[in-house]
């Protein structure tokens, strides 16, 4: 397994080391490939990312990111929507849990559900023309998209409680149309349990209502706005991971930025970027990867914590807490399956 290791920038080159520290502790055979992208590497070099580094990527098999930094500047080349476009990702992928211990605005512990969004079109198909009178995005939305995020979506639902939420506006945005039938059909022919909601509607719901979800599946934009705001649930947006997968490669990243104005003072949170480790074996297939919900729990349980949640533990102490306890109890679970 090659594992191409990027942070970023701000605080990536501190919440990565952390979680790598946590993916060390399962002692299992990584090649992992160092690669520096980003803002940091643009202002000294006036390349983000390069043709070359795309190649080392394509080389590896996965990938575990940090942050970074987008400035708005025409010259600067989108990492992230550069590596999802080359890679074909185009499943996004948010599971929403409250962690032991930590609520939402809402108070609430009583949920369990997964954001699946469409990762390469929509408003994000980069088809854009800027100008001082009139600037456009054209909106895209294909059958082959359509199909290949409602299979995903169906996999993980039959995995779970076989229940669907498509999530729509098409009644305003006609392309939806499509993107709906396509999802109705998808999941009919998987025998999949579904219902359609419209995004403003699931916006309202998904906050007074979220236990009646289990994985709601949605265009691009759609999905990376109700996905932020679903990070109120369950406390922050430095508790949630994510991953975007394709056919072939997968990459993993927790949803925060960069957070510039706390980088380098070694307080911000690792535990998304611990997540997506959990995530990232979970895609591998390693059976052992719930150990890491256990950890958490126990350095939550023993304050462990950085000070957005009232403690008083650096992000490194954080980490390292989480990699013994992985330590401690990894020998008592099963085997790889290889």
């Amino acid at each position: 397994m090659r594992l191409a290791v990027i942070e970023g920038d701000g605080i990536g080159r501190e919440i990565i080391p952390a979680a790598v520290k946590v993916l060390d502790a399962f002692g299992l055979e990584f090649e992992k490939v160092p690669l520096e992208l980003g803002y940091t590497r643009w202002e000294r070099t006036g390349t983000a990312i390069s043709n070359n580094d795309l190649e080392t990527i394509k080389g590896c098999d996965a990938v575990l990111f940090g942050a970074i930094t987008t400035v708005p500047d025409p010259n600067y080349k989108s990492v992230l929507l550069t590596i999802r476009k080359e890679l074909d990702l185009y499943a996004n992928v948010r599971p929403v849990k409250p962690l032991p211990g930590i609520t939402g605005v809402t108070g609430r512990n009583d949920f369990d559900f997964i954001i699946v969004r469409e990762n390469t079109e929509g408003l994000y198909s980069g088809i854009e023309e800027i100008g001082p009178e009139l600037s456009w995005t054209k909106r895209v939305v294909t059958r082959k998209g359509s199909e290949r995020i409602a299979e995903y979506a169906c996999k993980l639902a039959k995995k779970r409680k076989n229940k669907l939420t498509i999530v729509h506006k098409s009644n305003v945005l006609k392309s939806d149309k499509l993107f709906l039938d396509v999802c109705r059909q998808t999941a009919s022919a998987n025998g999949v349990e579904y219902e359609d909601m419209l995004v403003d509607s699931m916006a309202y719901n998904l906050i007074m209502r979220p236990e009646r979800y289990d994985i709601v599946v949605t265009t691009n934009l759609f999905g990376d706005i109700l996905s932020d705001m679903c990070a109120a649930l369950v406390g922050s947006l430095g508790l949630v991971p994510s991953a975007n997968i394709g056919e072939k490669y997968a990459f993993f990243e927790p949803v925060h930025g960069s957070a510039p104005d706390i980088a380098g003072k070694g307080i911000a949170n690792p535990l998304a970027a611990i997540l997506c480790v959990k995530m990232l074996l979970e895609w591998m297939g390693e059976p052992r990867s719930q150990i890491i919900d256990e950890a958490i729990a126990y350095v939550l349980q023993k304050k462990i914590i950085t000070p957005d949640l009232g403690g008083t533990a650096s992000t490194m102490e954080v980490g390292n807490a989480v990699a013994e306890y992985v330590l401690s109890n990894i020998q008592d679970r099963r085997s790889p399956p290889w």
